[in-house]
């Protein structure tokens, strides 16, 4: 798909921006900042990773290479969605037990 004027993007999200705290996504001309505190997801991955998301429907992004699911609407009513975050145990430590 080409965009209309050069240097736009024709992608309906895109991310924008990939920082110390968290990344910034552009969507349908909507701009959302996801902080690592809450999308933790996204902190250790790698950049090429995170940049490949897309718009699977209209209110579903989707990481093909993090398996990492967001319904849009969590991301304009984060209070609606409380996320709950458990570390997995390294297999290591679940093998010891």
């Amino acid at each position: 798909m080409r965009s209309s004027v050069p240097g736009t993007s024709a992608s309906e999200v895109e991310v924008t921006n990939v920082g110390s705290f968290g990344l910034w996504i552009l969507l349908q001309e909507k701009e959302y900042f996801l902080p690592y505190e809450q999308y933790p997801w996204f902190k250790e991955a790698r950049i090429a990773d995170v940049l490949k998301v897309t718009l699977a429907h209209e209110d579903h992004l989707h990481w093909p290479a993090l398996d990492v699911d967001l319904c849009v609407e969590s991301l304009d009513h984060p209070e609606d969605f409380p996320l709950i975050y458990r570390d997995r145990p390294a297999a290591s430590k679940r093998r010891a037990k």
